[in-house]
């Protein structure tokens, strides 16, 4: 990357190249890294800075984009150093929630202070400034590069703080009550619930750090063979006694400002993966085939819908048990954000065109139709879900499931290896920053959900 790189982008700005931050700037990576940081970070403060004192958003935008450009090119050599430098080389594993903070200790103004973030989160999507695109662009840039990224990977699939706290109440009580989730013990099974029943089950910043706790404490008891996902029964009038998988992102919140861009990152990275390749201990990671990841195999119940998110979680199950009636739909193209993994998953069930349909133009699949049944494993008359649900368990585990990580780690191997997650996690990271914080994203919002009359419970 180069001065006429840097020229022509501001350029396609509009961009004054004789304003007086970029006259002294010259955004060349020298190789020496504690020169160049110096010289980047002082840019970076100062445009922070003339920001502070525009008033017009398109003015301000402009500088927000000569600021991400000069990270993408820092990054593009030094993330690896970046990274390094905060897990001593890779003996140390720092989650993202935590490394996005500590890069700041390295490279100062490299991504948004604790105090920025605060200021931020008090503010609706539409009024953010974006802040956190950098986040995105530092954790995409880490990815990037195979030995940092998986390591990144490997942090991410270690147990939460929050069910190791709950480890010693599970074994004793058989049973675990998060403010979002729950999970409970049985003979040869645990019952992890979504509980966001205002919501319809839908996912936010209240359901998920306890739904990852969860699935940790699922995948963690010895003394179960097989682990079960449900929603809980809701709340809304139209669906009064019935359950629902899962309503995908809670829209209300997500408009209202209060999900974090990270949100996406440690719940693809954490809990959802965390189902499709089990726990990591700091000895072994993901890839070890001598010391393979503790993990179990999972079935969900697909009781009246799953959207979006619900939609991704059937993607990493073993079986699915689909209530008669139920459907799965991913409203990306309604929303304006990337489906999580579905990119990179749904289409191994269905093919690529419905994939794409699904996706890209908003086709609902039908659990009942041809193309459900290529993700559903069973489909179950209405009202006889539980029932069904205690035969599928006793079929499975009558006789053992020891082979059950075994095949599952195969069919992985084949499918979606580390590095292919790392490198579509890489992309994701990087893309979702600017879907989450796009114009287009907001409109959206506004006009299929109708957000902006809408009222936070």
């Amino acid at each position: 990357m180069n001065t006429k790189f840097f020229q022509d982008h501001c350029e396609k700005l509009n961009f004054n190249l004789d304003n007086k931050i970029i006259k002294k700037f010259t955004p060349i990576i020298s190789q020496d890294f504690e020169k160049d940081k110096v010289n980047f970070s002082s840019f970076w403060k100062e445009c922070e800075d003339e920001n502070k004192k525009i008033k017009d958003k398109k003015e301000k935008k402009k500088i927000r984009s000569l600021i991400e450009i000069t990270k993408k090119i820092f990054l593009n050599d030094y993330s690896h150093n970046i990274y390094n430098r905060i897990t001593n080389n890779k003996n140390k594993f720092v989650k993202i929630d935590e490394l996005v903070f500590l890069a700041n200790d390295v490279v100062p103004y490299l991504t948004p202070s604790e105090e920025e973030l605060k200021i931020e989160s008090k503010k609706s999507l539409k009024d953010k400034e974006g802040i956190e695109i950098d986040q995105g662009l530092f954790l995409s840039a880490v990815l990037s590069n195979q030995l940092e990224g998986n390591h990144l990977c490997h942090s991410m699939l270690l147990p939460s703080e929050l069910a190791l706290e709950k480890q010693e109440e599970f074994k004793k009580v058989k049973k675990v009550q998060f403010d979002g989730a729950s999970i409970k013990k049985f003979e040869k099974h645990v019952l992890v619930t979504i509980e966001n029943g205002e919501y319809l089950n839908a996912e936010d910043e209240r359901t998920l750090l306890p739904l990852e706790a969860a699935i940790d404490l699922a995948i963690l008891d010895k003394e179960t063979e097989i682990a079960v996902l449900r929603g809980e029964i809701v709340k809304h009038p139209k669906y009064t006694g019935n359950r629902t998988f899962g309503a995908g992102i809670n829209l209300t919140h997500l408009y209202q400002g209060q999900i974090p861009f990270l949100w996406y990152i440690k719940r693809d990275m954490g809990a959802v993966n965390k189902v499709f390749r089990g726990l990591a201990t700091e000895d072994y990671g993901p890839e070890n085939s001598l010391f393979p990841l503790q993990e179990k195999p999972w079935i969900a119940t697909l009781d009246t819908f799953a959207i979006g998110g619900g939609c991704q979680y059937l993607l990493v199950m073993d079986h699915i048990m689909a209530e008669n009636g139920s459907y799965m739909t991913l409203p990306a193209r309604k929303e304006g954000i990337i489906p999580g993994m579905a990119n990179l998953r749904l289409w191994r069930f269905t093919g690529d065109r419905v994939a794409r349909q699904a996706i890209q133009n908003g086709l609902t699949i039908h659990s009942n139709s041809p193309e459900g049944k290529l993700i559903c494993d069973e489909i179950i008359e209405k009202g006889n879900m539980d029932e069904s649900l205690a035969k599928t368990i006793d079929a499975y585990t009558n006789s053992g499931v020891v082979g059950s990580a075994s095949n599952r780690r195969a069919f992985r191997i084949g499918q979606e290896p580390l590095d292919t997650f790392r490198k579509y996690m890489s992309a994701y990271c990087h893309d979702q920053a600017y879907c989450h914080f796009s114009d287009a994203l907001i409109k959206n919002l506004e006009y299929y959900w109708d957000a902006a009359s809408r009222k936070v419970k």
